[in-house]
């Protein structure tokens, strides 16, 4: 490829960035009291966002419904052509239907129209024309008009499926923070995917109750063994009368004792071997910080803590291993 046709594929590649980058910014002089009306009807409803296209914009569809599921509010795809031969099913009167076409006169797309409204779901329209079938039977009409494709021969859909894409994403983000969606109920939904595992707590994950070896600060360190192995754990965290905090006894500290003072070691007290005022984590803390702040200190385990101090779990490396951090 000579240079001089290279220039020229770049140019054409920033020509199509440039044309659907302001077919984005159109959006932001379309937007009015249309979308504030869509998103109160979203957030209000008691059924599902059912959305559909016909097409390449089925496929933003499809993503529109994701982001919608993925951030707190029920949705699914609805197909068009499918719809008309039994899918309709999906569809109650408790329903939003999004509705996308760019020309408003897709057939599949109009042929469900009476049909949704006998079943008597809301209809939201994305369409670059409000003149049109569609606009004419919906309850809500977003603009995504564009002034162009970025297809030169002005046909394959590319500017009005980013612009659909683009309405879509503000639809959603505004929807769920209207309805005060938060990063723990992100996490919730993505449970097996690193977005959510960096937003998991570590309350999450920790061990607690009969995993949780807590034990006082005068009982012997036999004692505290036997407590540690019924827990199946490496270490114990060793507490006063009200539950806080004091120090920590673990298998490195075992072994050092056992090399300086033998068997010996086994009749003392566990607060007089143990490491005190160790490292503790918040049970509110992002296991994402846990699992740094264990491998900064190359320790194995940390005591977590409530808001008052007292220790309510045990957070070891393997925990952390399970929920897929390492």
């Amino acid at each position: 490829m000579s240079q001089k046709t290279e220039s020229k594929v770049i140019e054409s590649g920033k020509q199509v960035l440039e044309i659907e980058a302001l077919s984005i910014s159109r959006l932001i002089e379309h937007m009015d009291e249309q979308f504030e009306i869509a998103v109160r009807l979203i957030v209000e409803c008691k059924g599902r966002v059912v959305i559909t296209g016909m097409g390449k914009p089925g496929f933003i569809a499809r993503k529109m419904a994701a982001t919608f599921a993925s951030t707190g509010t029920p949705s699914l795809f609805l197909h068009p052509a499918e719809a008309i031969h039994g899918d309709l099913g999906m569809v109650t009167r408790e329903d939003i239907v999004i509705a996308i076409s760019n020309s408003g006169e897709t057939e599949e797309i109009t042929g469900l129209l009476a049909h949704l409204k006998k079943i008597g779901a809301k209809i939201i329209a994305l369409t670059g024309n409000l003149e049109s079938t569609l606009s004419e039977h919906s309850d809500v009409i977003l603009n995504i008009e564009i002034d162009k494709e970025a297809c030169p021969l002005g046909l394959a859909p590319t500017a009005s499926t980013t612009a659909a894409l683009a309405m879509g994403d503000a639809l959603a983000v505004t929807v769920y923070e209207s309805k005060g969606f938060k990063s723990e109920d992100f996490a919730a939904l993505h449970p097996g995917g690193s977005l959510g595992r960096k937003l998991l707590k570590v309350k999450d994950i920790m061990r607690k109750n009969a995993e949780n070896p807590v034990v006082q600060e005068d009982i012997t360190v036999q004692e505290a063994l036997l407590v540690i192995t019924q827990s199946r754990a490496g270490s114990c965290a060793i507490c006063d009368k009200e539950g806080k905090l004091l120090g920590i006894f673990t298998d490195g500290d075992l072994r050092r004792h056992l090399e300086q003072e033998g068997a010996d070691i086994l009749r003392k007290r566990i607060a007089d071997v143990a490491t005190k005022q160790p490292l503790a984590i918040s049970e509110d803390g992002l296991a994402a910080e846990a699992l740094q702040i264990l491998r900064d200190r190359k320790i194995d385990e940390l005591p977590v803590i409530d808001a008052a101090e007292k220790v309510v779990g045990l957070l070891d490396v393997q925990d952390l291993l399970k929920a897929g951090f390492v």
